[in-house]
């Protein structure tokens, strides 16, 4: 089974319209709740409901993948996606846009899910860390542009969920002319193993390989929900704020090729350890930096060279220490550690700015990065052959 130019074009082009859409979503909520009123607590719980989605659906689609195959559940996840895009100008209710959002969490969940698993099995490992990559960088460019829509509520409220209705559904025509694949399947030692214990195979065996996914969910939400508080309380301007976020995105794309491709020659883990220990330096200058536009604009796009990557390399290092029966399970799992982290971040992030003054925030992240890096330095994999020999 090999991953063509053309299907990993596809692929990669769908993954950039569901980042599109998903962030355009996040901000264009939140401006529309709050222009209508909404306190700001309820617009951070309606927030939560993308996150919720995701993890209702993860012990669920494992199931389905392995007997359906990968594009039934891509263009199933696409078209739940376009109907609730369509259902957002019907009508306008607190709950009801909370349900459609749940559901576009499922709805995204299931076509990442089939994606990430598709490519992770079909590149070859001396490619793996690339095509990932690539993958990466397609849904944080569509995440990245996505909020700039919110300039089109000055036109009509309805006009950005008609727009991302319509390019989900261009996604789901492009996706048809695919042909469908399933993943490896079953050998006899493992036909009768229930998903739980493959749950288990995959943190027994590629444990290590979550935390980044975990980091980045936590870094990402951070950043996106709780910098501003953060900013603003540190006399840091909302303009200043407008401009350090990009550079963050911006520095990750710009340097998760590299990383990709040097993981590729180097190693996954030193290529981790480089990124956290240097992530953990570039947020700690920041400390010392508040009052230095230019320096501190240059510090955010240093931490997201070296983080902003963490997300791709944790998948290809899973996929490198699973056999690949076992990838649909750690992909799961990778969305669900995810999933943690983006809910754990703006609380963790939150309550280090009530509790304490000055820069709680950045040791909040300097921490974080700190604790997870510790595992991935002292762990040692030396258990890959045998691993590989559960697939005979």
């Amino acid at each position: 089974m090999q991953l063509s130019t053309y299907k990993f074009s596809v692929l990669v082009s769908i993954v950039f319209i569901s980042g599109f859409a998903q962030g355009m979503l996040l901000p264009l909520i939140a401006v529309i709740f709050e222009q209508d009123g909404t306190s700001a607590s309820l617009n951070g719980f309606h927030a939560t409901a993308l996150y919720i989605g995701i993890l209702i659906a993860s012990p669920f689609i494992e199931k389905p993948l392995r007997k359906f195959g990968y594009k039934p559940l891509i263009l199933a996840g696409l078209l739940a996606v376009v109907l609730c895009f369509a259902m957002f100008p019907v009508w306008k209710v607190f709950w009801f846009w909370f349900v459609l959002r749940l559901l576009i969490g499922i709805g995204d969940h299931m076509l990442h899910f089939s994606t990430q698993t598709w490519i992770t099995t079909s590149s070859p490992e001396k490619k793996r860390g690339r095509n990932i990559s690539i993958y990466g960088i397609a849904f944080g460019a569509g995440f990245g542009i996505g909020p700039l829509m919110t300039k089109m509520l000055e036109v009509n409220e309805n006009l950005p969920f008609w727009l991302a209705a319509g390019l989900c559904f261009l996604s789901f025509l492009l996706m048809t002319t695919i042909r469908n694949e399933r993943p490896e399947a079953e050998s006899a030692r493992t036909s009768g193993v229930t998903a739980i214990d493959r749950y288990k195979d995959v943190l027994k065996l590629a444990w290590v390989s979550l935390l980044p996914p975990f980091g980045y969910g936590f870094l990402e939400a951070t950043l996106h929900g709780s910098f501003p508080v953060f900013a603003l309380r540190n006399g840091i301007s909302l303009d200043w704020v407008a401009v350090l976020l990009p550079a963050f995105v911006l520095g990750s794309l710009v340097f998760q090729l590299p990383l990709g491709i040097l993981s590729d020659k180097w190693g996954r883990k030193p290529i981790l350890i480089f990124s956290f220990v240097s992530g953990f330096f570039s947020f700690l200058a920041t400390y010392w930096s508040m009052n230095n536009f230019w320096l501190l604009i240059s510090l955010f796009f240093l931490s997201g060279m070296f983080v902003g990557s963490m997300f791709s390399l944790g998948i290809a290092y899973m996929s490198d220490l699973l056999p690949k029966y076992h990838l649909p399970a750690g992909n799961i799992l990778a969305g669900i550690s995810f999933s943690i982290g983006s809910m754990s971040g703006p609380m963790i992030g939150g309550s280090f700015i009530s509790w304490f003054d000055g820069g709680a925030f950045v040791f909040a992240i300097c921490g974080m990065l700190f604790l997870l890096c510790l595992p991935i330095l002292f762990i040692k994999n030396n258990n890959k052959i045998s691993m590989k020999s559960k697939t005979a």
